[in-house]
């Protein structure tokens, strides 16, 4: 392997790792995996571990 080979596998496992960690801090902080308010999304409970929004916000 060439050293340039080396460097851009490196960056990829870089560019990986940070989305990967951006996900999990996302989902600790509360926030859903697709970045949406979950406002008219049917799959709401999918992203949101289930915490469904009532009507009328109570």
């Amino acid at each position: 392997m060439q050293p340039v080979e080396i460097v851009l596998i490196i960056a990829c496992a870089l560019i990986v790792a940070g989305v990967a960690v951006s996900a999990i801090v996302r989902k600790k902080r509360g926030k859903t995996g697709c970045g949406c308010d979950c406002a008219d999304c049917g799959h709401c409970s999918a992203c949101r571990g289930g915490k469904e929004k009532s009507p009328g916000g109570k």
